[in-house]
């Protein structure tokens, strides 16, 4: 009789003991929240539609949301040393990307490496895709660069929307 005592008190502590870490699962989760970092991210981009010859509304029918046309962004990026810059300009067909063409301005000089093999990369990437489904994190090797790149498309995306 004495041994099941201490199991019913010992189910009693495990019990308290799994309550007490939920609860405190629930109270970080809930600092988490409201803890979040609001200051403004550190890079911009702009975009400028730019027509180009032939440009003109998609006719993809009810499903494309873009405008047809070249567009221009700017985006940037942190490195260890410095803030990057790239400018990105797509060209969209029936929600479509059909050419890509991004120049960098590498401020430092494995930056100017890294740019090169995004630049060297990102047509395969992007081109043949609608505009909405790209997503690129890393191309040839070169992550940093992903990020201003996608700062631009956003910018690119808001422009383009009809």
């Amino acid at each position: 009789m004495k041994l099941s005592t201490p199991v019913r008190h010992g189910s009693a502590l495990v019990g308290i003991a799994g309550t007490l870490l939920l609860a405190g699962c629930a109270a970080e989760a809930s600092s988490a929240e409201t803890t979040k970092d609001t200051t403004p991210p550190q890079n911009t981009a702009t975009a400028t539609p730019s027509a180009t010859s032939g440009s003109s509304s998609s006719t993809g029918g009810a499903g494309t949301i873009y405008k047809d046309g070249t567009y221009t962004a700017d985006g940037s990026y942190q490195t260890p040393e410095t803030v990057e810059k790239i400018s990105v300009s797509i060209t969209v067909h029936d929600d479509a990307v059909t050419a890509v063409e991004v120049t960098g301005d590498p401020q430092a000089a494995e930056t100017k490496h890294y740019q090169a093999q995004f630049i060297g990369g990102i047509s395969a990437q992007v081109v043949g895709k609608k505009l909405d489904d790209i997503s690129v994190s890393r191309v040839s090797g070169s992550s940093l660069t992903s990020k201003g790149f996608t700062q631009a498309l956003d910018e690119i995306r808001t422009e383009a929307k009809r």
